[in-house]
């Protein structure tokens, strides 16, 4: 365990400890000093007694919103649903405009007139123009509060106006690491990094120095892709234009790491037919409920396995040695087409695999299983002969593992593609699917192989 881990374990444990012993403003003034995130991960793992208990007696408003903003969305209805609208309106009103965003949907009615209320026209705008993109693009992403300059004025002159934007605003946009340039239609045309608009000829003007290659992103572009972005060409901040190509905001980096996060706990989470917000503590009813979907699909894929080996019966009954090497198949099977799907979609998510090789990547897949096919089966083959001291129960063993690893390939290839084709994520239901392929296939062809030859 880290020691990021082990501190964020030991304030847990003392402020449910304090909780329990009726210690609440001890456990207040633990959790004050934490910061927002850190704080939202003890809410998160406090049980929701405890919770509520904790986020009552929080006296500055301001760390409420902003651990508001931390906590998963299941934990955050609730807190929402938990706490007075006069309460929630204070603690979200010296939030992000992007960070407003992600809470607009969510808050009570009398809530968001009070937080308009606050707002003067400029910042009402801003914030209507985020929440006209989906929260998954990078215009919902995007923090309205890009600063932009003219080309045509010097380095001095921009240097006053970001003085002004200081004084006016109490301080700069956070994570601000250069300006973006606009002309009178505010079409953006370039960047100027701050390094040079300090250290440049103050007498220069931003038409000259700032930077033309820089290609802005698009608002429609999703969420994930903007994360690619940033990536690949190490951003730390990047323009947002509309279709138009008229500048409208900014994503900045730490945004980008929320969307990388968010990729993975969800990938995580859906591996095991679980929400990404899922709370530990939900209600039970509720969590069994979300769960036994998920059970009831696998459960069916059971039976229908257990319906192909039920067909075979009569072979079973004279072959024992059948219901001992059923599993291996299946297992082999499966083992490998995990490892295709896992690399098909993740192909599919960087954007890696299209219509124009899609047929190269399954050939290339079915190579492999072709291959590692042929070498298993002799090994597992052999073991079968080895064992049982019958020859033709090895090549049908042997024979059967071929068959399965081959549909493993072809499986683990084209499940994930027709899945993201019909709009489905495949990490959410194509480890499922490709389950019960190669559990149905795999009995079946190991078993019809065994009554063709052996009975």
């Amino acid at each position: 365990m880290n020691q990021a881990a082990a501190e964020l374990e030991s304030w847990t444990g003392i402020i449910s400890d304090a909780l329990d012993e009726g210690r609440v403003d001890d456990a207040v003034a633990v959790a004050a000093e934490r910061h927002p995130a850190a704080l939202a991960d003890i809410l998160e793992a406090l049980p929701n007694e405890q919770r509520l208990q904790l986020w009552h007696a929080l006296p500055d408003p301001t760390a409420r919103g902003e651990a508001l903003i931390q906590v998963r969305r299941e934990v955050r209805d609730r807190l929402i649903s938990a706490t007075k609208p006069s309460v929630l309106a204070r603690g979200v009103a010296d939030l992000e405009l992007d960070e407003v965003a992600d809470l607009y949907d969510k808050l009570p009615h009398k809530v968001v007139r009070a937080l308009l209320r606050t707002m003067d026209l400029q910042r009402r705008e801003r914030l209507r123009r985020v929440l006209s993109y989906p929260q998954d693009t990078a215009g919902g992403l995007m923090d309205a509060d890009a600063i932009a300059v003219r080309g045509d004025i010097t380095l001095e002159t921009a240097q006053r106006y970001l003085r002004r934007v200081r004084k006016k605003d109490g301080a700069l946009p956070e994570h601000i690491t250069a300006l973006f340039v606009v002309d009178r239609h505010n079409q953006f045309i370039g960047m100027l990094p701050l390094a040079d608009l300090v250290a440049g000829d103050q007498a220069a003007f931003v038409g000259d120095v700032m930077n033309r290659d820089f290609e802005p992103i698009d608002a429609a572009l999703s969420a994930n892709r903007v994360a690619r972005l940033f990536e690949d060409r190490d951003l730390t901040s990047a323009p947002v234009v509309d279709d138009d190509g008229a500048l409208i905001g900014r994503i900045t980096v730490d945004d980008v790491v929320d969307v990388i996060r968010r990729e993975g706990e969800q990938t995580l989470m859906q591996a095991a037919g679980l929400a990404q917000s899922e709370d530990m503590f939900a209600p039970v009813f509720a969590t069994a409920g979300r769960r036994g979907i998920w059970l009831a699909a696998n459960l069916v894929n059971a039976l229908l396995a257990s319906w192909v080996i039920g067909l075979f019966g009569a072979t079973i009954e004279q072959r024992v040695a059948l219901a001992i090497l059923m599993p291996v198949v299946a297992s082999m099977g499966g083992v490998a087409g995990i490892q295709t799907l896992t690399l098909v979609t993740r192909g599919i998510a960087l954007d890696q695999v299209s219509r124009a090789n899609g047929a190269r990547l399954l050939a290339h897949e079915l190579g492999v299983a072709a291959v590692l096919g042929v070498c298993l089966a002799a090994v597992l083959g052999g073991a079968a002969f080895a064992w049982f001291h019958d020859p033709v129960l090895g090549v049908v063993f042997g024979s059967a593992v071929i068959v399965n690893l081959a549909n493993a390939a072809f499986s683990g290839t084209l499940v994930p593609l027709l899945l993201e084709r019909v709009g489905i994520d495949p990490a959410l239901a194509g480890g499922m699917l490709l389950t019960a392929l190669t559990d149905i296939i795999g009995f079946a062809s190991f078993l019809g192989f065994a009554t063709w030859v052996l009975v």
